[in-house]
């Protein structure tokens, strides 16, 4: 069986709540929710974990490596300032899909730059909750390939 990791940065547990008319109204807990049963449609373990802390993020990463086949990860804002995350990720032997509930490209301009763009197998960005569920099916294909996406 599949293993991957889901890493929620900050505020992500205030899905629902926090600007709605941005990143919709589903709960933290119902995407997990539904995440799980995806996962579990495609024979995955998945592993779920969110932080608000840079550091609680980067020791996850860390330890994934030999654990995981994939990680998901929206790195909230830490998208756009966290060199310690991208460095994780390109330190670590495990490929990382990065997800985005909105489209980061067309907001504000300091949230187009992607620290974690440059490391991550690809990105899925603007798709709502989607955007993690197509990240599942992503990092899927890059597993089943051996770490290629050109498929």
């Amino acid at each position: 069986m599949k293993k991957m990791l889901v890493i929620h940065g900050p505020n992500l547990n205030l899905l629902g709540k926090r600007e709605p008319q941005t990143y919709g109204r589903v709960t933290f807990d119902e995407l997990n929710v539904l995440l799980r049963k995806s996962a579990a449609k495609a024979d995955v373990e998945l592993e779920i974990f969110q932080s608000n802390h840079e550091g609680d993020i980067v020791d996850t990463i860390q330890d994934a490596d030999g654990k995981f086949d994939a990680i998901i990860i929206n790195p909230g804002a830490y998208t756009h300032t966290s060199v310690a995350i991208r460095d994780a990720i390109a330190a670590v032997g495990v490929p990382a899909v990065e997800v985005h509930i909105s489209n980061i490209y067309g907001r504000e301009e300091f949230r187009r730059k992607s620290c974690i763009s440059a490391v991550a197998a690809g990105v899925v960005s603007g798709f709502g909750i989607n955007s993690y569920l197509l990240g599942i099916r992503a990092a899927l294909s890059i597993i089943k390939t051996g770490g290629h996406t050109d498929v």
